[in-house]
């Protein structure tokens, strides 16, 4: 038990603390159609943006729309850092302290203090308090023009090799907005 108690201690030492500020999981997706035609409205069956969502190994985020979808079993959970907001903010040319709306990037998971893009081909633990939850982040979640008509004209060039990653949920858990720490293997 003592071995046990020290390998936990060693991967908690090796963890980065990060914080989560947006948790959103979407039942449907609201960028359909042209970008100039603006996005469809949210869903009036209840929130996108939770306190706490529940993962699944190898399925998702239960309630968001790519849950348990086929086409997206590698990469139904997607990883962003909040930090790149404020490079597409800067890029933009907005004033100094402007906050971008996080939610409208439509990325599941949104934390601040860990280079997320930097994870691609690697395998990571995030634990908000309930136990670490693990992901294999498989590929780059690439912008799309959507963030131009969202955020304004540019966002999308801004954010090209700053858009996240799509995650594989590898074990079940449960994810909350606030401190957390990140492990990467």
């Amino acid at each position: 038990m003592d071995t046990d108690r020290r390998a936990q201690e060693a991967r908690a030492a090796s963890a980065t603390p990060v914080t989560v500020e947006l948790l959103l999981a979407s039942p449907r997706s609201r960028y359909v159609g042209r970008p100039a035609d603006g996005p469809a409205p949210a869903p009036t069956t209840g929130p996108e943006s939770h306190d706490a969502v529940t993962v699944r190994a190898h399925l998702g985020i239960v309630g968001d729309r790519y849950f348990n979808a086929p086409a997206h079993r590698g990469a139904s959970v997607t990883l962003f850092a909040a930090e790149q907001l404020e490079h597409v903010a800067s890029e933009l040319g907005l004033p100094g302290g402007t906050v971008l709306d996080a939610a409208l990037t439509r990325r599941n998971v949104v934390v601040r203090g860990v280079d997320v893009d930097a994870l691609v081909g690697h395998e990571f633990d995030l634990d908000t308090g309930d136990g670490p939850v693990s992901f294999r982040a498989n590929r780059a979640a690439n912008p799309c023009a959507w963030m131009d008509a969202v955020f304004g004209a540019g966002a999308f060039r801004a954010l090209r090799g700053r858009g996240g990653v799509r995650c594989e949920p590898l074990t079940d858990g449960v994810l909350r907005v606030g401190p957390g720490l990140l492990r990467a293997s």
